[in-house]
């Protein structure tokens, strides 16, 4: 296999980036129908897993490489280097190879199996960091290390890049309006696990341009609130968010509560969407959707509250999301009652 695609006048830079683009976002808005504590309601999700390469994390990739092109930022020939938790870096990697350049992805050693396997079936050069060598921050260190030694290196930093935050201000939450007022609906609350934080902050921002009041929860798991503590603390099982630090994109003061769910309950919440709806979303998205409905609860039964189902379930089959969970008593997902789902399309 070729280190990097031919350039030439018939398939420049620009045609590839547009060809892209047909390819990620505009995505579905789930009207996920269901009964909780006797009520029925409905939750607002973007299906964010019919995406090029199966998760949320592709908007950004794109975004980020796009703007890094026409800054010159990226050049072309240059190698694409990138620490990540999995699907941001399959992005980077499916992205960056499109676009004709060799791609090389720094990631902690315990992330799932079939992560490892999509990176390197798309031509991603892999290195996997253990925790004696510093996990998640040594993964980003290693990045730094690599492109101080090399002068061709470019560096997304996902979590320090403003235009991760900007692919979601200017696409993701600008589709959420629309698809919502094709219903006649606008958002009160918007919910979404926190990773690099592009997702709340950008969608935040879009969201309280078109209506000031509107809540907005970023989400951690409760067996690791680093959101909350502001350090690594504890261990959990919603691989790609909560890493272990507070990224530098992410500005809690304008921001609503933390919302936080249990990994044990979004593994159940995203076993029974795939199994009773059909709905193969990853245990991120089951985390999203219990949190959704605890920021309805906040609001009134009969509050528009929009999330995301961040990707689907392909990159965790040989987790715990492929084997039976013990059911607590705290548990919110055994008690709520999946009725069914209407998908709203993007409006051109």
């Amino acid at each position: 296999m070729a280190d990097t695609l031919p350039l030439d006048e018939d398939f420049s830079v620009q045609d590839r980036f547009n060809s892209l683009s047909n390819l990620i976002g505009r995505t579905p808005l789930l009207a996920v129908h269901l009964r909780w504590r006797g009520q029925r309601r409905v939750v607002y999700a973007k299906a964010e897993h019919y995406s090029l390469t199966g998760s949320i994390k592709d908007r950004m990739a794109y975004n980020i490489l796009r703007c890094a092109s026409e800054s010159g930022a990226l050049k072309p020939g240059d190698l694409i280097v990138e620490a990540t938790s999995g699907n941001a870096g399959i992005a980077v990697a499916a992205l960056g190879r499109a676009l004709g350049h060799k791609v090389c992805i720094y990631m902690p050693d315990w992330m799932s199996s079939e992560r490892k396997s999509l990176l390197r079936s798309i031509g991603a050069e892999l290195h996997l960091v253990s925790k004696e060598e510093g996990g998640f921050l040594g993964s980003i260190a290693a990045t730094e290390k690599l492109a101080a030694e090399r002068g061709d290196v470019f560096l997304p930093c996902q979590f320090s890049n403003r235009d991760n935050c900007g692919a979601h201000e200017l696409q993701t939450g600008q589709e959420i309006l629309k698809q919502l007022a094709s219903i006649g609906k606008v958002p009160d609350g918007f919910v979404a696990g926190v990773g690099t934080g592009g997702t709340i902050m950008g969608v935040g921002r879009a969201l309280r341009a078109a209506n000031s009041n509107v809540a907005i929860h970023p989400l951690e798991p409760s067996e690791s609130p680093t959101l909350t503590t502001g350090y690594k603390v504890g261990a959990h099982r919603i691989q790609g968010i909560s890493d272990e630090f507070i990224p530098a994109i992410v500005d809690l003061s304008k921001t609503d509560s933390v919302v936080s769910v249990s990994d044990g309950d979004s593994i159940i919440m995203a076993q029974k969407l795939a199994s009773q709806l059909g709905l193969a979303v990853g245990i991120s998205s089951g985390a999203n959707l219990i949190g959704a409905l605890m920021v309805q609860d906040r609001l009134g039964v009969n509050s528009t509250v929009a999330t995301v189902f961040a990707d689907d379930n392909k990159k965790y089959l040989s987790t715990d999301l492929g084997r039976e969970e013990p059911v607590k008593p705290e548990y919110i997902a055994p008690e709520v009652e999946l009725i069914g789902f209407e998908a709203l399309q993007c409006p051109a």
